[in-house]
Protein backbone atom coordinates (compact mmCIF):
# COMPACT_ATOMS: atom_id res chain seq x y z
CA UNK A 1 0.00 0.00 0.00
CA UNK A 2 1.13 3.44 -1.00
CA UNK A 3 1.41 6.40 1.28
CA UNK A 4 -1.52 7.45 -0.14
CA UNK A 5 -3.35 4.70 1.17
CA UNK A 6 -1.94 4.94 4.28
CA UNK A 7 -3.35 8.37 4.40
CA UNK A 8 -6.45 7.69 3.12
CA UNK A 9 -6.77 4.73 6.23
CA UNK A 10 -5.75 7.28 8.62
CA UNK A 11 -7.97 9.83 8.22
CA UNK A 12 -10.84 7.44 9.37
CA UNK A 13 -9.38 6.83 12.60
CA UNK A 14 -11.36 9.66 14.62
CA UNK A 15 -14.59 8.34 13.17
CA UNK A 16 -13.06 4.69 13.41
CA UNK A 17 -12.22 5.69 17.62
CA UNK A 18 -14.95 7.93 18.45
CA UNK A 19 -17.32 6.34 20.94
CA UNK A 20 -15.41 2.83 20.66
CA UNK A 21 -14.83 0.69 23.78
CA UNK A 22 -11.81 -1.18 22.36
CA UNK A 23 -9.36 -0.09 19.84
CA UNK A 24 -8.13 -3.61 18.08
CA UNK A 25 -5.00 -3.43 16.09
CA UNK A 26 -3.50 -6.53 14.37
CA UNK A 27 0.15 -6.60 13.12
CA UNK A 28 2.46 -9.32 11.70
CA UNK A 29 4.92 -10.29 14.99
CA UNK A 30 8.05 -10.82 11.77
CA UNK A 31 7.64 -7.96 10.47
CA UNK A 32 9.32 -4.44 11.79
CA UNK A 33 6.94 -2.79 9.59
CA UNK A 34 3.71 -3.78 10.84
CA UNK A 35 5.10 -3.09 14.18
CA UNK A 36 5.67 0.49 13.70
CA UNK A 37 2.58 0.69 11.49
CA UNK A 38 0.78 -0.37 14.79
CA UNK A 39 2.30 1.65 16.88
CA UNK A 40 1.39 4.36 14.88
CA UNK A 41 -2.26 3.44 14.74
CA UNK A 42 -2.00 2.82 18.26
CA UNK A 43 -0.91 6.49 19.15
CA UNK A 44 -3.75 7.38 16.55
CA UNK A 45 -6.32 5.77 18.03
CA UNK A 46 -5.75 6.87 21.60
CA UNK A 47 -5.21 10.59 21.14
CA UNK A 48 -9.06 10.21 19.64
CA UNK A 49 -10.56 8.17 22.26
CA UNK A 50 -8.84 7.62 25.58
CA UNK A 51 -11.23 5.62 27.35
CA UNK A 52 -11.38 2.65 24.64
CA UNK A 53 -9.94 -0.62 25.58
CA UNK A 54 -6.74 -1.33 23.78
CA UNK A 55 -5.78 -4.71 22.26
CA UNK A 56 -2.55 -5.16 20.48
CA UNK A 57 -2.76 -8.63 18.23
CA UNK A 58 0.33 -9.99 17.30
CA UNK A 59 0.19 -12.34 14.44
CA UNK A 60 2.18 -15.16 13.43
CA UNK A 61 3.43 -16.05 17.04
CA UNK A 62 4.63 -19.58 15.96
CA UNK A 63 7.13 -17.77 13.23
CA UNK A 64 7.72 -15.12 15.83
CA UNK A 65 9.40 -17.78 18.13
CA UNK A 66 11.75 -19.04 15.36
CA UNK A 67 13.39 -15.53 15.36
CA UNK A 68 16.58 -15.50 17.15
CA UNK A 69 16.30 -14.32 20.66
CA UNK A 70 18.21 -11.03 20.30
CA UNK A 71 15.37 -10.01 17.50
CA UNK A 72 11.99 -11.05 19.90
CA UNK A 73 13.06 -8.96 22.63
CA UNK A 74 13.79 -6.31 19.96
CA UNK A 75 10.35 -6.38 19.48
CA UNK A 76 8.98 -6.68 22.52
CA UNK A 77 10.92 -3.55 23.46
CA UNK A 78 9.31 -1.68 20.49
CA UNK A 79 6.27 -2.60 21.80
CA UNK A 80 6.48 -1.31 25.32
CA UNK A 81 8.67 2.20 24.13
CA UNK A 82 5.97 2.55 21.70
CA UNK A 83 2.59 1.92 23.63
CA UNK A 84 4.15 1.01 26.94
CA UNK A 85 3.49 -2.17 29.27
CA UNK A 86 -0.69 -1.47 29.93
CA UNK A 87 -1.62 -2.37 26.60
CA UNK A 88 -3.83 -5.61 26.45
CA UNK A 89 -1.96 -7.77 24.15
CA UNK A 90 -2.67 -10.99 22.61
CA UNK A 91 -0.60 -13.41 20.06
CA UNK A 92 -1.65 -15.58 17.36
CA UNK A 93 -0.52 -18.57 15.31
CA UNK A 94 -0.38 -17.85 11.60
CA UNK A 95 -3.45 -20.48 10.91
CA UNK A 96 -6.93 -18.90 10.93
CA UNK A 97 -8.83 -20.81 13.60
CA UNK A 98 -6.69 -18.94 16.08
CA UNK A 99 -7.67 -15.25 14.84
CA UNK A 100 -11.22 -16.57 14.78
CA UNK A 101 -11.22 -17.93 18.15
CA UNK A 102 -9.69 -14.55 18.89
CA UNK A 103 -12.10 -12.37 17.92
CA UNK A 104 -15.05 -14.74 19.25
CA UNK A 105 -13.17 -14.52 22.81
CA UNK A 106 -13.54 -10.73 22.20
CA UNK A 107 -16.93 -10.60 20.97
CA UNK A 108 -17.95 -12.63 23.72
CA UNK A 109 -15.93 -10.33 26.48
CA UNK A 110 -18.09 -7.27 24.92
CA UNK A 111 -21.55 -8.73 25.21
CA UNK A 112 -20.47 -9.97 28.84
CA UNK A 113 -19.05 -6.29 29.41
CA UNK A 114 -22.78 -4.58 28.37
CA UNK A 115 -24.80 -6.85 29.92
CA UNK A 116 -23.35 -6.40 33.45
CA UNK A 117 -23.11 -2.57 32.91
CA UNK A 118 -26.98 -2.69 31.92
Amino acid sequence: MGQEGDQRHLDHVPIACKDAVAILIMFDLTSRSTLNNAINWYRRGRKWNKTAIPVLIGTKFDDFVQLPLEMQWTVVNELVVGVGSQVNFVTLHKHGQHVHACFSHLWTLHQHLFTTAE
